[in-house]
């Protein structure tokens, strides 16, 4: 039997309820959800990595490792 490993990605969301919701990973190039919700695209966006791990498995293709990340928000003064 094939020895199971939990990989933890970043997913990065993108938008608001009004105009929805956008997401990607940057590790895993081409993966990529949108929704009317947050929680719907977290749904559609766990079954995007899956079944593109999946796919990448059955064609015998490496499985990227989570690269670690930080992310801080910036702020810089723009002229008006």
């Amino acid at each position: 039997m094939d020895e199971m490993k939990t990989l933890t990605y970043n997913v990065i969301y993108e938008g608001d309820d009004e105009r929805g919701w956008s997401a990607f990973v940057p590790d895993l190039p081409g993966v990529a959800a949108a929704g009317d919700t947050r929680d719907e695209t977290r749904e559609l966006m766990h079954r995007a990595i899956e079944l593109h791990i999946n796919g990448m498995l059955e064609d015998g293709i490496a499985i990227p490792e989570p690269t670690p990340t930080f992310v801080e928000p910036m702020s810089v003064d723009a002229a008006a």
